[in-house]
């Protein structure tokens, strides 16, 4: 799913009904601001959302999702691509929502471990590890080849801590 050109859509069918991003946003019940970081591609709408933007829009929520319009020859093709497209999203969610956990609980055991004099670089080797998994996770999922980059330095910042860890101990 391609954020930057759904986002060019948005806002080109948006102008093309005479709309601004505040109008849009207030029909939507939503801030300004998401709606300029849909058309900018920071961003993706709520899947609730789908449906009335497309009707405000006259387009069909494939056309959105797949951002241009969809000819009825290859609707069916297009269809199944956007299906498997939002169910990556939602499954990226997810991962994150964990990851954040993950981050928060390693965060809260680091400061535990440095108020009681422990050795807390297992715990930053442990949450650098799942971070690079995340990231290369989003990098399989969506083929962003920025993500590479995340999981390298999480990956070195992992193994640095645990070659800490492993001297600290000996």
């Amino acid at each position: 799913m391609n954020q930057e050109k759904i986002g060019k859509f948005i806002a080109q069918c948006r102008k093309a009904k005479n709309l601004t991003q505040s109008q849009l946003a207030e029909m939507l019940g939503i801030s300004t601001n998401a709606v300029s970081k849909w058309e900018r591609g920071l961003s993706m709408m709520d899947i609730s959302l789908l449906k009335p933007l497309s009707e405000i829009l006259g387009v069909s929520v494939n056309d959105i999702l797949y951002g241009e319009i969809v000819e009825d020859n290859m609707l069916k093709e297009k269809s199944e691509e956007n299906i498997i497209n939002v169910s990556k999203m939602y499954h990226l969610k997810g991962i994150e929502s964990g990851a954040w956990a993950m981050l928060l609980m390693g965060g809260v055991l680091i400061v535990a471990s440095l108020l009681k004099g422990v050795n807390p670089y297992g715990f930053m080797a442990m949450m650098m590890s799942f971070s690079a998994a995340v990231s290369y996770k989003k990098y399989k999922l969506l083929g962003d080849r920025n993500q590479l980059f995340y999981v390298v330095c999480y990956s070195l910042c992992a193994a640095l801590g645990f070659i800490n860890y492993i001297i600290y101990i000996l």
